[in-house]
């Protein structure tokens, strides 16, 4: 069985600093990421979503965590088609995605950026967060055909916020397209009483890592204030009916990364010391992992990962393929952009 890696979606979010979870004496950024690294084995970067997270930022944060710590960095938001504040993007380009060579010059940034991860073996995932208007279709499998060409090497997973991703006229082909690339298909718990919920899916499209997302279950997701989408805390019954699910997908990946983004104030990390309790000391998987280094040959993306990939998420029939992108006014930043 895989190791169970479990986490939240955030160390720096302002509400939870200024929850008092961090003791005094470990407040400043090098003691928070400390304070919690002793506590969990993972955390998602969602910060780098908002801004590039910078290569001195991710230097520091593999020498202030132990051996077997792993980040997943949340892709910044130019690179999966979202809204992006003109102020975050980098030597004052344009925040225009259709620019070849802006998308460019913002890959190699946001590359050189999460080396240092890379290099220390502490990039746990790149996690591309796809927005509700990205539905499937052929568009957006050319899409990510160019995300697997430029990513070809790195743990990649793949979070849809489309429902029809994996509704039953197109699951089977969402399953193949992101098999071919190994990407790993993000899980989410969130409620399912909204005509945008995505179906709590469990599938394993990569035999190296799996990632579950709990997001809360909050009715006012997709609407409202940052603290109305995520104030929810989970009941330990509410947890205990994923423990089925969570193991079976540690049985068939090397690692599975639970990660809480219930984000208020001390929720998410309650919320995550459960789930550990839980899961139990055997399967909590605060145990060393095995270093993983990134060189240009290293296994882990199969020879078919950026190839003849773009049609496999168009196979389902063509009325449920409407048009995969639209235009989107620009969104708040819900995190802090990045402490060192």
């Amino acid at each position: 069985m895989g190791e169970i890696l479990v986490g939240t979606c955030s160390w720096t979010d302002r509400a939870l600093v200024g929850s008092g979870w961090y003791p005094p004496g470990r407040r400043d950024a090098e003691g928070r990421l400390r304070y919690y690294a002793e506590r969990f084995p993972v955390v998602e970067v969602d910060s780098a979503y908002y801004a590039l997270p910078g290569a001195r930022n991710c230097r520091l944060w593999a020498e202030r965590t132990p051996e077997g710590f792993v980040f997943d960095v949340k892709a910044f938001s130019l690179l999966t088609g979202h809204p992006t504040r003109p102020a975050a993007m980098p030597d004052g380009l344009p925040a225009e995605p259709r620019d070849p060579k802006v998308l460019d010059e913002v890959w190699a940034r946001f590359t050189e950026d999460i080396e240092p991860l890379r290099a220390a073996g502490r990039l746990g995932s790149v996690l591309f967060q796809f927005p509700p208007w990205v539905r499937p279709g052929r568009r957006a499998g050319q899409f990510l055909r160019e995300c697997a060409e430029r990513t070809v090497g790195w743990p990649v997973s793949v979070e849809f916020r489309h429902p029809g991703w994996w509704r039953a006229e197109w699951a089977d082909a969402t399953r193949a397209l992101l098999t071919r690339y190994d990407m790993a298909a993000v899980a989410v718990d969130m409620t399912q009483t909204l005509p945008g919920s995505v179906p709590p899916v469990t599938t394993v499209t990569s035999p190296r890592l799996s990632v579950v997302r709990f997001h809360g279950r909050s009715g006012a997701w997709g609407s409202g204030s940052k603290e109305d989408r995520f104030r929810h805390d989970y009941r330990e019954a509410e947890l205990a009916e994923w423990l089925p699910r969570l193991r079976d997908l540690a049985g068939r990946v090397d690692e599975l990364h639970v990660l809480f983004n219930n984000c208020c104030g001390t929720a998410a990390v309650r919320a995550a010391e459960t789930m550990q309790e839980l899961l139990g000391d055997t399967d909590r998987g605060s145990r060393a992992r095995p270093s993983v280094q990134a060189t240009d040959d290293e296994a882990g993306a199969p020879p078919s990962r950026a190839r003849d990939g773009a049609n496999a998420a168009t196979s389902a029939p063509s009325p449920a393929a409407p048009a995969d992108t639209q235009s989107a006014g620009a969104q708040p930043s819900r995190k802090d952009a990045g402490e060192s």
